[in-house]
């Protein structure tokens, strides 16, 4: 019923960016709050970056001032703009879509969807 489709990522050299997309495919939910996740080899899976439906955004210290996320709620889609990007940001890279049925939003209500994961690899 709810699909998340990413694209993106890819291999660049230090210093170099990237970009990331994620959308929804459903017709019957509303959706919340969209955010990036990160797992590195061998690593949990961390957060990278959230926003809300209003737009407040939340990064991760390590990404602070060099990544960007945005969304598209006409598109239902959320985006990572990464800059200056360094061999630890290397990993695969998850979107997540909290859904919910229309008109209903918060504890209880929501429901976290993931994207197939997107691998971004920076080269030193």
């Amino acid at each position: 019923q709810v699909q998340l489709v990413e694209s993106g990522g890819g291999a660049v050299q230090a210093g170099g960016s990237l970009g990331l997309s994620c959308t929804a495919i459903t017709s019957r939910f509303q959706i919340n709050g969209m955010g990036w996740y990160r797992q590195a080899p061998g690593k949990q899976r961390l957060l990278v970056a959230t926003i809300t439906a209003g737009g407040s955004t939340n990064y991760a210290d390590s990404v602070k001032g060099r990544f960007t996320i945005s969304r598209d709620n006409a598109k239902k889609s959320v985006f990572l703009q990464m800059n200056s990007l360094t061999p630890e940001d290397t990993a695969v890279y998850y979107c997540t879509i909290d859904i919910s049925a229309p008109g209903f939003s918060g504890p209880g209500y929501e429901t976290p969807y993931w994207g197939q994961g997107t691998q971004v690899t920076v080269s030193s």
